[in-house]
């Protein structure tokens, strides 16, 4: 086990203001592998103060410069990509091929995209008789989550520091040892001292300091739809801007003319990915009730593959809530095909991978977010009945739709209410933007979207 000391602040690791220390623990064997500092409002208020006073100078920086740190950024974050997949490993559980291509290999492809976009974006333009400058909106604070630990600090502190602004970063309580080589990473880039400051804590604590402090000008979340409520209250109070990515229940959509084995392996993987820990995931599957039964045998025989391919979930309680929600879908009527509420190991907070079938609209499985490797299957009767049940839920994060004609997916696509849809398996792309309807949040991430996230704007008129 190691201690880890200090809050990065003001370019310099520095003693946290309190004594108290948060534990990582490795999800795998339940052992702690390191403790952090538990910040304070104290601690809140420094990095803040920090940021502030170096926000001018940041700003002021020509784009060109700023995009010559962000890529300076991307080689520390590429030199230190083995170092980065074994620390996200140990305090997630993640599979160590996993943490390579994902939890590694994004963050340096969106670190990567934004060194381009810093140096080509239009921060001005003439229109009419006015000119429009697009500015940092500020000090931003963000407070990221467990799952994807490095991924979303990357996609909210790259584009901040593209646009000029300065940045206070609060990670997951559960995953804060990445977010430390980051800090270290973001060090050796001379990013200039101030720019990004790093502040480990409680969500109640840190996190809500943070949100309120009346030196922030951006709140930046990814977490629960209920945290994510609180934060745009909290910013609600003093007008401050909030960007939001909540919740989500995505439809995997698979229409008749599909190719139902691709679909239906393609869609299951997505749901096992991490765990099944994605608020993207694609965790209700939509067959035609003519090609239903094949499909739910299909899903079960896929998922029994992912046994002993996926790691735990993050903790013992996330471990008990995933539980709760498949003994709620054996208790409300869906037939368990695969997997169930009983832990595959003695040891480590696993749960088995799980398909439901048998499922209707109206049940907590097909409402709820449950962030865990769960699969529902729910049949539908037509192409509308597809419809009104893939938005038919609080969320609108993303989702698939399948087809053997490529029109005929983008066609019902189009009417789904989520904020990106895969078309028969549509690679993830970095520079697209991500982000929800309804209450998977406001706001987007990713590409020239998520860098307008940290801009304002103001015209001269001539």
């Amino acid at each position: 086990m190691k201690a880890h000391d200090g809050m990065y602040i003001g370019g310099a690791w520095r003693p946290a203001a309190g004594q108290d220390v948060i534990e990582v623990v490795n999800p795998v064997d339940e052992q702690v592998i390191g403790t952090v500092p538990a910040g304070t409002a104290e601690d809140v208020d420094t990095a803040v103060r920090a940021a502030r006073a170096a926000l001018a100078d940041w700003a002021a920086t020509p784009p060109a410069e700023r995009a010559a740190r962000l890529a300076a950024l991307r080689d520390v974050l590429v030199a230190r990509a083995d170092e980065i997949a074994e620390t996200v490993t140990a305090e997630l559980g993640s599979p160590l091929k996993f943490s390579q291509a994902v939890h590694a290999g994004v963050p340096i492809a969106v670190a990567g995209s934004y060194a381009e976009l810093a140096a080509t974006y239009a921060f001005e333009e003439k229109t009419g008789n006015s000119v429009v400058h697009h500015e940092p909106v500020g000090v931003v604070a963000a407070i990221t989550p467990w799952n994807y630990p490095l991924h979303q600090i990357v996609a909210k502190v790259a584009p901040a520091l593209a646009a000029g602004c300065t940045v206070v970063v609060k990670p997951a309580e559960d995953t804060p040892l990445v977010a430390r080589l980051f800090a270290d990473a973001v060090h050796e880039a001379g990013i200039p001292a101030g720019v990004f400051n790093l502040v480990t804590g409680l969500g109640p604590i840190a996190g809500q300091a943070l949100a309120e402090h009346p030196g922030v000008d951006l709140v930046s979340f990814t977490g629960s739809t209920a945290v994510g409520r609180q934060i745009a209250a909290i910013a609600a109070g003093q007008i401050k801007k909030v960007a939001l990515e909540l919740g989500g229940k995505s439809a995997n959509v698979i229409l008749p003319t599909a190719d139902l084995a691709k679909a239906v392996n393609v869609g299951v993987a997505n749901v096992m990915s991490n765990s099944g820990q994605t608020c993207s995931a694609w965790t209700r599957m939509l067959v035609h009730r003519d090609r239903y039964d094949e499909a739910v045998e299909l899903a079960a025989t896929a998922a029994a593959k992912y046994g002993d391919r996926i790691g735990p979930v993050v903790n013992a309680k996330q471990r008990a809530r995933v539980r709760g929600y498949i003994e709620k879908g054996v208790a409300e009527g869906a037939r368990l095909v695969a997997g169930g509420p009983e832990s595959p190991r003695e040891t480590g907070y696993f749960v088995s991978p799980t398909v439901f079938a048998d499922v209707t609209e109206d049940m907590t499985i097909a409402q709820e977010e449950i962030f865990g490797p769960v699969l529902s299957i729910l049949p539908y009767d037509d192409e509308e009945d597809a419809l009104r049940i893939a938005n038919g839920t609080v969320y609108g994060l993303a989702g698939a739709v399948w087809a053997g004609d490529e029109a005929e997916a983008v066609a019902f696509a189009r009417r789904m209410e989520t904020g990106q849809v895969d078309i028969n398996g549509g690679r993830f792309n970095p520079l697209a933007p991500f982000g929800g309807y309804k209450q998977s949040g406001v706001g987007r991430e990713l590409g020239v979207h998520g860098l307008a996230e940290y801009l304002q704007t103001k015209s001269l008129q001539f």
